[in-house]
Formats: C-alpha cells, structure tokens, sequence
C-alpha cells in the first residue's frame, strides 16, 4: 500500500503532467467514440446498443484516476477528467462541447474514491474504490439523462456490472499497470519530487 502525507500544493511540474495526461487522454477519448460507434451498431440489432456504452466508459474514466494516482493530490481527478474531455472536444469528438459535463460528473465519480481515503491511499483499494464511486455516480447520471430507469430491472443490473467492470479493468488495473511501468523507469518518481 502506498500512503502519502503530501502537500497539496500544485507546482509548475504538476500542472505540466496533468497537461500531458489530459492532451494524451483526450486523444484516446476521440478515438474511443468510433469505437463506440461501431460496438453501438454491431449491438442495435439484439436490442443491446446501451451495453456499448457501458462496456466502454472505463476508457472514458481513465484520465481521473491517472491524474489522480500519478500526481496525489486533491482535485487532480475532476481537474483532470474535466481537462481530457477538453480536449476530446476541442479535436472534434462527436459530442462536442457537452463532453465538459461528461468530464465534471465522471470526475467528481473518481475523485470520491480517493477522497473516501481521505488522500492519503494510493493503491489498488483506492484505484478499486475510485472505480466503484466512478461507476454509481455516472451510472445515477444515466438513469435520467440517458433513460436507463425506462430498462428492465435485469437490463439496468446487467449495465451497471459492466460499466464496473469496465471502470475496474480500465480505471483501476489498466492505470495501476502504467504508474508501475512509470516508476519502474523512475519518469513517475521524478515527478513526485
């Protein structure tokens, strides 16, 4: 387990690494919406198109937890989800501006797992709790915005386990994966400094 009692005070260092998180993100977020695309027509047909959604949305989640996991520090999370959305709109996602609100809630999601930690955890428990509270927060969301409460109970039972998995696969396995291939050639720990 790796706890810090670091301050939360930002440095120019911090704000460039969340910059670089956030423009890298936000390509893999554009790219991720044909992805979309094509899993939401390959799906339609079964009555299944929501299911593309949520099998995704892990990869639509990851700038959170990655800001939040590589910089520590409070609000890195939202700031980064919100700055990653940013940037999908500015290079032209499909969703154009209204990804910012996207970005706001899938942040505020990850962001409560690591405030339930009170930032002082920084491991696969905090990745995993981040990834739970991300799932309940976008997935209350999509109740209303997206008509999920109009589904079957099985349908709504069988999104949300998906969007956890996905959360976790992606949100907590995936972004413990790269901070530990980051350490390990000590780009992370340099930045920790």
């Amino acid at each position: 387990m790796q706890q810090t009692s670091r301050s939360n005070s930002w440095h120019l260092r911090d704000v460039i690494l969340i910059t670089i998180i956030a423009i890298f993100m936000g390509i893999i977020f554009f790219v991720t919406g044909f992805l979309y695309n094509g899993l939401t027509a390959l799906l339609t047909p079964f009555g299944l198109a929501p299911f593309a959604n949520d099998a995704i949305l892990g990869i639509w989640t990851m700038a959170g937890p990655l800001a939040a996991f590589m910089l520590q520090k409070m609000g890195a999370a939202t700031i980064g989800e919100i700055l990653a959305a940013a940037v999908e709109a500015i290079i032209g996602g499909q969703w154009g501006p209204s990804t910012l609100i996207s970005g706001f809630v899938q942040g505020i999601g990850s962001e409560l797992g690591f405030t339930f930690t009170l930032y002082r955890r920084y491991d696969m428990f905090s990745l995993t709790l981040s990834a739970l509270t991300t799932a309940l927060v976008t997935f209350t969301w999509d109740l209303f915005r997206s008509g999920y409460n109009q589904y079957h109970l099985w349908m709504i039972i069988a999104l949300f386990i998906t969007r956890f998995i996905s959360m976790w696969v992606f949100g907590a396995l995936l972004v413990s994966a790269v901070t530990h291939l980051l350490d390990r050639s000590q780009l992370l720990n340099r930045s920790r400094h």
